[in-house]
């Protein structure tokens, strides 16, 4: 069972010296940091820190060492191949990554499609793609309770389509998406498949070989772990065939004056110094998780808090949960919603006052808001240091608005 109380003990910003009460709720957007992965970054600037992949004196040999072995340990923990874990600055870095290698793969006339719940960071690089290539720019809808429109998913989805995007759960109502059976199509008319794993990595296990998509993006910090530093998980099998994103530093095997050759993967795709604390913090963060809590009691906690919210906001006039409400019960961690009297943004800096964190916005999402007819709206995100007392504290300040 999920302690919050206990776990708050090893993370330093929730035992302020003044003790200063924080209400963390936005977990969506990052989280929080435990001690042992600061310990893991400060460790390698205090000890070891120098450059990896260059230098044969002993501190740069095991900075070296300790950046290839977190690079392992998060394979490990995807069930994927090393070589198919790059490091970049986050998920936005990686998506883009993918929209440029793949630039020189869709040609005019293909179609290129995402999704109407997409987080602007994998909207915006597919769009531009669409348009400087010629492609045609396709985008599935969703129903009037935020679940995508699969029924006629092949009317989407066809013999043109190059590349799907999409995300496995929604970064502002927190559905999830069936992203096998869109995975499967996909791959069923020879297009390639990249999965945005944001809003997922910190709350499930996966396992990127069962998934099966050429590609998945995912950043460090929504998972207790650095920011700066996301993943892509590129598949083995298309390695080769791409041309890198970034060229320079020690991605090159050789260059001369006639032409430059590049390093296999996985340094072909990492151009110039790498994130080498963020990495290794990365790697404890894994650590952090898999030794403190088991991800289906952290799903049934998150969902039990995200049920408990979901009851209180519905006895406060005024309000409009958004997202499939039942699902949320279900496998939520976030509960998006809106008043009919009050912006987001004056109850998210009155909520501040209480010392509660929420997030008001759009939240880098807008082809969504527009689709339900909003500008901006509440969401409230939940973690494993989140209790029922936190969501006690957000509904009696909501009341007394």
């Amino acid at each position: 069972m999920i302690n919050p109380k206990l776990i708050k003990k090893d993370f330093p910003i929730f035992n302020q010296p003044d003790g200063k009460q924080i209400i963390y709720l936005d977990n969506a957007s990052t989280s929080q940091k435990p001690e042992s992965v600061i310990a893991a970054l400060n460790g390698y600037y205090r000890e070891y820190n120098a450059n990896v992949h260059r230098g044969v004196y002993a501190l740069a040999e095991l900075a070296t060492e300790r950046y290839e072995a977190a690079r392992q340990r998060v394979a490990r923990a995807l069930n994927a191949h090393s070589d198919e874990i790059i490091f970049t600055r986050g998920t936005t870095d990686s998506i883009n990554a993918v929209a440029s290698m793949l630039s020189n793969h869709v040609t005019a006339g293909d179609e290129i499609v995402v999704t109407e719940l997409e987080h602007h960071s994998n909207f915006v690089p597919w769009q531009r793609l669409a348009q400087v290539r010629g492609a045609v720019f396709r985008v599935i809808p969703i129903n009037s309770d935020g679940t995508l429109q699969l029924e006629d998913i092949q009317q989407y989805i066809t013999t043109r389509t190059k590349v799907v995007a999409i995300s496995q759960v929604s970064n502002v109502i927190g559905v999830h998406n069936d992203i096998e059976r869109v995975i499967n199509l996909a791959h069923s008319v020879g297009a390639y498949v990249l999965v945005d794993a944001a809003q997922s990595i910190a709350h499930q296990s996966l396992d990127l070989h069962r998934m099966g998509a050429d590609f998945v993006a995912f950043s460090g910090h929504k998972m207790v772990g650095p920011t700066g530093i996301g993943v892509l998980f590129i598949a083995r099998k298309h390695a080769a065939s791409l041309e890198p994103y970034q060229v320079g530093g020690g991605m090159v095997f050789e260059a001369s004056k006639e032409g430059t050759s590049y390093l296999r993967a996985p340094y072909r795709f990492e151009a110039g110094t790498p994130p080498i604390a963020e990495a290794i913090g990365l790697a404890a963060a894994f650590d952090y998780l898999a030794t403190t809590i088991d991800m289906t009691e952290l799903q049934r906690h998150e969902a039990a808090l995200t049920s408990q919210l979901i009851d209180g906001l519905n006895s406060i006039k005024g309000v409009r949960i958004l997202g499939p409400i039942e699902q949320l019960r279900a496998t939520g961690h976030m509960v998006s919603f809106v008043h009919d009297r009050y912006h987001p943004h004056d109850i998210a800096a009155y909520l501040s006052t209480h010392g509660i964190c929420v997030r008001a916005g759009h939240h880098c999402a807008q082809p969504l808001a527009k689709k339900l007819a909003i500008d901006s709206s509440l969401r409230v995100s939940f973690y494993l240091y989140n209790s029922s007392d936190d969501v006690d504290l957000l509904i009696r300040a909501l009341e007394q608005l």
